[in-house]
């Protein structure tokens, strides 16, 4: 796709990056040190969804000022210093945002903007990196819902949730909005620019924020709007080849979010059709990042949809794909996909050979070739893939053991992988002839179940409870029983 001749304007400044911050995470990847800034958060009461990319943002000097909400965490973990000690700019000399006791206007610079807020600011205007100016609300520390982080806010959330399509799109996606729109109209849809492709990033991260939490069921179907926009973006083509590039990107891992929440709620077919999608345009423009993002997906939906050998050879694929992409722990994960489908196979020879090499990747540690989306990976993730494939090797008691680590590693911020690993916990023990420490489990599993939506841990509960049924009077397995039965059935 051709660049633009027109030359883009300059910005009146140059990013300069923030060295003080890259110096402070030390030798954590930005997805640990994203995962340490929320926990502070958390310590705080603030509610923030601080990711790789917000991380990366910050160092490149992107981001030159942090909203109040991120300034609060900032300074609690690092106290006795102010912005400028941590590498920012003064939130005086940020241009287009006022004081706190000025007005109240969002920043006309994007570089110190939060991402939701600039989605919502921009209405399809050329690339020109000015926002229009949107009201901030004052912040009211008895309401954590009203300070200037629009980022996971409780309102998408919830809009999320209760299936407000219209609601989700014009509070999350911006200009994707604006582009379904014409689409649906039939109308052609204009050239793209930078705007364009940071709203369909932070589409993709708002997606994923929201299944981390809440699983894949309540979001599926909605999340198929933004990614028919984002296709006729790439469809009206781009202002410049740079941009061009990140909306190839930023559609392929829609393509793969979306996916990913209709394997998380059982629909296979639809699945393996966006992952597909996303391999084509990996293969399209030579992506090789996204193209091992994309057989990494298809080997996990392969092993899920019984297609073990199809898990192995994708998994393979995926590998040789990311050799040259320089992350450890992105082949660390490829290894252990490729280890759950020798297990399905009942291959114990091949399963051992690749969990041992996934430990030996896992053990060289995160580096900043980490891609974003692999903020999920740590040592958790690892415990839970390796008790899934020892549990399809039938040793329930060893399956057990990393179940149980899984769930006591993992990062609160993943509701449903803290339900998914406890269901896998549950399962183990009921199948491993402890049929007390499995209804346990499925109580904290049932407990998740009002916040996280997920058909694959519903399944996994429901073949607990088959197996437990003959243990009805055994000590707690009653009232497991009794609260499952009481669950509103899948489709």
């Amino acid at each position: 796709m051709a660049s633009s001749t027109v030359t883009p304007p300059q910005p009146d400044r140059p990013v300069r990056p923030n060295l003080v911050f890259r110096q402070l995470r030390g030798r954590r990847s930005p997805a640990e040190f994203a995962a340490a800034v929320r926990r502070a958060a958390r310590e705080i009461g603030e509610r923030v969804s601080c990711d790789a990319r917000y991380v990366g943002r910050v160092e490149t000097g992107e981001i030159r000022c942090p909203n109040y909400a991120y300034e609060r965490v900032f300074l609690h973990m690092f106290p006795g210093r102010t912005l400028t000690d941590l590498g920012f700019a003064p939130r005086s000399s940020v241009r287009g945002r006022h004081a706190r006791t000025g007005a109240a206007t969002a920043p006309a610079d994007p570089a110190s903007a939060d991402p939701a807020q600039t989605a919502a600011a921009q209405t399809g205007r050329a690339d020109t990196g000015r926002a229009t100016a949107v009201p901030v609300r004052p912040y009211d520390p008895g309401n954590p819902y009203t300070h200037d982080d629009h980022e996971e806010s409780d309102v998408l959330r919830r809009a999320f949730m209760r299936g407000g399509t219209a609601t989700v799109t014009a509070a999350s996606l911006g200009p994707l909005g604006l582009a379904l729109d014409a689409a649906a109209a039939g109308r052609p849809v204009r050239r793209c620019g930078a705007s364009d492709a940071g709203a369909l990033e932070e589409a993709v991260r708002q997606i994923r924020l929201l299944d981390d939490r809440h699983g894949a069921d309540g979001l599926y179907r909605r999340a198929a709007a933004p990614l028919r926009a984002a296709y006729a973006l790439l469809d009206a083509g781009a202002m410049r080849q740079a941009t061009a590039d990140r909306l190839y990107a930023g559609a392929g891992e829609l393509a793969l979010s979306v996916g990913w929440l209709a394997h998380d709620s059982g629909r296979f077919d639809d699945a393996r059709s966006h992952y597909a999608e996303a391999l084509a345009t990996a293969r399209t423009t030579g992506d090789a990042a996204l193209e091992a993002h994309a057989f990494c997906n298809t080997a996990f939906l392969a092993r899920d949809a019984g297609r073990p050998r199809e898990a192995v050879r994708a998994a393979q694929a995926a590998q040789r794909a990311a050799r040259g992409l320089g992350s450890a722990r992105l082949m660390s994960l490829l290894a252990l996909r490729e280890a759950g489908g020798w297990a399905g196979l009942a291959d114990r020879v091949g399963c051992e050979q690749a969990l041992a090499r996934a430990q030996a990747l896992f053990d060289r540690g995160p580096s900043d070739a980490d891609p974003d989306w692999m903020s999920f990976y740590g040592e958790a993730e690892a415990e839970g893939l390796e008790a899934q494939c020892w549990s399809a090797l039938g040793e329930w008691p060893r399956a057990a053991r990393h179940a149980r680590r899984a769930v006591e590693l993992q990062d609160p911020h993943f509701t449903r992988n803290i339900a998914l690993y406890a269901a896998e916990l549950a399962d183990d023990h009921a199948r491993g002839g402890r049929p007390d420490a499995a209804a346990a489990a499925g109580l904290r599993v049932l407990g998740l179940l009002g916040e996280v939506q997920s058909t694959r841990v519903q399944r996994m509960l429901a073949g607990t409870a088959r197996v437990l049924l003959p243990h009805r009077r055994t000590r707690g397995v009653a009232a497991f029983l009794e609260r499952h039965a009481a669950l509103p059935r899948t489709a």
